[in-house]
């Protein structure tokens, strides 16, 4: 199958508002795809590559747009996956610049169109209405089974790549063969939010609440002597985290699937940084000299298998049994069970007094539902806010094609008077505000790129985030972790905006740690880069 037809089926998608339509395209393209084609096409039209998120920088990125398109289109889809696997495992001295050449020569070989979409795969731009839920309908109808089997199999294998190549070659019979395996990771099941425990209980009436700890989301298999640790993305992480296989592989239990958090704690029991805990899975060498700096403390909140019983099905309530029937009391992570609001207004506090960033609240009857969002899971968490100032903004794709989307943030740094870059974000957007900023950011326009509107800084933003954190990736070394919109204040100027010096004062807050110096003189709009920020907290 030429790269092309998926180019086309994306192209379809996004232009259809309809569910159905969108299903549709997708399923003809789905029943045109050799077996080994299957996985490749899922993988291209949810957004995200086989091979991951591959480091390109935002500059290089930038100048591979200079690169001419071919004349006619030639690739197939195993070409251009071939290419990414090849630029992924590219590494050591030069490395930049070999990723660099190779996808040129893959970008020289592609059509304008082809480009634009291997471009936004690079930079995990594909927000065309095409993700998982709509293909888990495209994979049902192009294979003829029923789409909450073709669910079922995706929440147990936690890859839909592989559920579609069974779907498609081996039909109901394969897909009900998926069910929880030891040392097969599946997909972690994910958190509505909330404003306060009051909304939380007005809509589960009675909830477990327990300690939202912001650490990394882990997912822990046992099989005998074998331990195996995975991320919330399921990346195998086992040799980074030894005092957790240490841990699990000491319970009574022959087999188990635990899901956790993992996290670095300060001597008096308070959470360290986020980027403190993820320093730990950055590297696999070294692992005795950062277990010594940064030991790392495991937290379990759901068991999904006890040796013979799955136990994903089961209400909430029969799994925390489970989970207290064999995980020591100190890798608990703290509860309560209530349908009282001033007691979950207390458990709240506490949280917050031992530094932790809220609580969940959840129905002790719900089952788990691995991959998936609902109202069975809701987050309460205190965010904080600044008022920022847009450096620029980039057009939206999908059902956000046409619009003015994902928001440059900038501080105001005293010193120079300009501006520095804190991050990006699209989310909390309505389409009222979407439709409002497009013609405002419009007006405040300076130049464009083939993705980015530049503006004059003047309009100011009001944000909402959990923590600010070192980046490399922007000139003032900091950005803001989870940042959302809450609203714009027109009401206040530039000048009025938060400085880099209280963002500075926040991350010492937060951290005990003295933040990186503000950056050197720069133009506003030097501090563009078109690649996206990487976020891998807790989804919980």
């Amino acid at each position: 199958m030429l790269f092309q037809d998926v180019v086309a089926a994306s192209a379809a998608v996004a232009a259809t508002a309809g569910r159905l339509e969108k299903v549709a395209h997708l399923a003809a393209l789905l029943e045109r795809a050799a077996p080994d084609e299957i996985p490749i096409a899922v993988a291209f039209l949810s957004g995200t590559p086989r091979q991951g998120r591959i480091g390109v920088g935002g500059a290089r990125l930038r100048a591979l747009e200079a690169t001419p398109p071919a004349a006619a289109p030639s690739l197939s889809l195993a070409d251009v996956d071939a290419a990414f696997a090849d630029v992924a495992a590219t590494s050591g001295r030069g490395s930049a610049q070999d990723r660099h050449a190779k996808l040129t020569g893959l970008l020289s070989r592609a059509t304008a169109d082809e480009q634009h979409l291997i471009m936004r795969l690079l930079v995990g731009e594909i927000r065309q209405g095409a993700l998982e839920g709509v293909l888990v309908e495209a994979v049902a109808r192009a294979a003829k089974v029923p789409a909450d089997i073709v669910r079922r199999a995706v929440m147990m294998a936690g890859n839909l790549g592989e559920v579609a190549t069974q779907a498609m070659t081996g039909g109901l019979d394969a897909l009900v063969a998926f069910q929880v395996q030891v040392l097969r990771p599946l997909d972690p099941m994910l958190a509505d939010s909330a404003p306060s425990v009051d909304e939380a209980l007005e809509r589960l009436r009675r909830a477990t609440f327990e300690w939202k700890i912001d650490g990394a989301r882990i997912q822990v298999h046992k099989a005998g002597d074998i331990v195996r640790v995975f991320t919330r993305n399921l990346r195998d992480v086992t040799p980074a985290v030894p005092e957790v296989v240490t841990l699990v592989a000491a319970l009574p239990a022959e087999r188990i699937v635990l899901d956790g958090e993992v996290i670095a704690l300060r001597p008096d029991g308070t959470p360290l940084p986020f980027q403190t805990t993820m320093r730990r899975f950055g590297r696999r060498l070294d692992v005795d000299v950062l277990q010594h700096d940064i030991p790392l403390t495991p937290f379990f909140f759901d068991c999904l298998l006890l040796d013979d019983t799955i136990l994903v099905d089961a209400p909430l309530h029969e799994r925390l049994a489970a989970l207290d029937r064999v995980i020591p009391r100190a890798a608990l992570v703290p509860r309560i069970t209530t349908d009282v609001a001033d007691e979950a207004r207390q458990f709240l506090n506490e949280a917050l007094a031992r530094g932790h960033e809220g609580v969940m609240a959840k129905d002790p009857a719900a089952p788990y539902a691995a991959g998936r969002r609902g109202q069975a899971w809701i987050k309460i968490k205190q965010a904080q806010t600044l008022d920022l100032v847009i450096l620029a903004v980039e057009w939206g794709s999908g059902r956000r094609q046409g619009w003015l989307s994902n928001l440059h943030l900038g501080a105001r740094d005293e010193a120079s008077g300009r501006f520095v870059m804190l991050g990006k974000t699209f989310k909390g957007l309505t389409d009222e505000m979407l439709a409002w900023q497009t013609t405002q950011l419009l007006a405040l326009e300076t130049h464009r790129d083939r993705y980015t509107v530049y503006v004059r800084p003047e309009l100011v933003v009001e944000i909402a985030f959990n923590e600010v954190q070192r980046s490399p990736q922007y000139p003032g070394g900091l950005a803001l972790r989870f940042a959302r919109v809450k609203g714009y204040r027109p009401d206040k100027s530039a000048s009025q905006a938060d400085t880099f010096a209280t963002v500075q004062a926040t991350y010492q807050r937060q951290t005990g740690e003295a933040p990186p110096p503000a950056p050197g003189p720069f133009a506003w709009g030097e501090v563009h880069t078109l690649a996206p920020d990487s976020e891998d907290g807790s989804s919980r």
